[in-house]
């Protein structure tokens, strides 16, 4: 399922957060369709079945060895774990989830796709608005990779009706991660393998003040040849899908 995110101006950035979210400053999006949802491990285990471990070039799609992996092979078939299928993936590289847009003709969204899709026009703090979050808005302030279903927060969602864009899991975007302001057309979206990329929304295991829609994931580990614990993703799309729900 997809939202309409219709285009405008919008402000990126704060001058009240951390310094990588200054200055704030105008970006201009053109419409575009976001997942409603972020991907599940359902979902990422339909791709492993069907693309395997790495891509051509070898480059790794999921960290299935870490302890902290939600999707494991039951002889030929990947599987999410028992009671995880609705979560959000993790362990998911940053390739693994350029890779699965591919898949689905889909893309990842830039990061001023994606603080649009959370922000909105109004410049809110949280994708639901300024008030300050809690346990039915968004999971936050969990313990180490305790994620929650991704449909769990439907008072959370976004002025587009997305869910899921703040806490539970932080989302990789197409952007490379460089200071601001964001300008599209000086290499940050280049979607060659290699530079640090920035991720949204934070995560479960992060502060209130971490899942603001201005937060790039500054002291976050994210190298992105490697999947991470509180890591997963969502998928953008230019053109209009051919069902939105």
């Amino acid at each position: 399922m997809m939202a309409l995110v219709t285009e405008g101006l919008f402000t990126m950035g704060s001058n009240a957060g951390p310094d990588d979210e200054k200055p704030e400053h105008a970006i201009f999006v053109k419409s575009f369709y976001l997942d409603i949802l972020p991907v599940s491990n359902a979902d990422f285990a339909l791709f492993l079945n069907d693309k395997g471990l790495q891509n051509q070039k070898g480059e790794s799609f999921y960290d299935d060895d870490d302890q902290d992996a939600r999707i494991h092979q039951l002889g030929s078939k990947w599987l999410a774990d028992l009671g995880y299928a609705s979560h959000p993936v993790n362990e998911v590289s940053w390739v693994g989830a350029r890779d699965f847009c591919a898949w689905l003709k889909k893309r990842l969204p830039t990061e001023a796709e994606w603080e649009k899709a959370a922000r909105g026009m109004d410049g809110r703090k949280y994708p639901w608005g300024n008030a300050a979050p809690n346990s039915k808005l968004a999971h936050f302030g969990a313990p180490f990779n305790s994620s929650a279903p991704a449909d769990a927060f439907p008072d959370g969602a976004s002025p587009y009706g997305i869910l899921d864009m703040a806490g539970n899991q932080w989302e990789w975007v197409s952007s490379v991660y460089l200071p601001y302001p964001y300008k599209a057309d000086e290499g940050r979206e280049n979607q060659n393998t290699g530079p640090i990329r920035s991720t949204r929304g934070g995560g479960h295991d992060s502060s209130a003040q971490e899942i603001t829609t201005t937060q790039r994931g500054k002291y976050l580990s994210r190298s992105p040849k490697a999947g991470h614990h509180n890591i997963g993703f969502r998928c953008a799309s230019t053109n209009k899908p051919e069902r939105l729900n």
